[in-house]
């Protein structure tokens, strides 16, 4: 296998790994702020589904508290 192909496969295998790696806390709070366009209040680990994920507790421009779960796995809002 020349060096090419080493580093190719090592790159691959780093990537999937990135892949499948879980969502931090911050990375949570960040993907809540986006989806609401509100601030971050607190982050809590939970389970929703059987899943783990973020709960993500914000308030919106309007003054409203919000919820959002984020999967831990797959940062997906639910």
């Amino acid at each position: 296998m020349n060096a090419f192909s080493k580093l190719l496969c090592t790159a691959l295998l780093v990537v999937s790994n990135l892949a499948w790696a879980n969502l931090s806390r911050d990375d949570a709070a960040v993907v809540a702020q986006r989806a609401s366009g509100g601030r971050v209040l607190s982050v809590d680990k939970s389970e929703s589904s059987g899943q783990p994920v973020w709960r993500v507790k914000l308030v919106t421009p309007a003054g409203e508290v919000q919820i959002i779960h984020v999967n831990v796995t797959t940062g997906e809002i639910r």
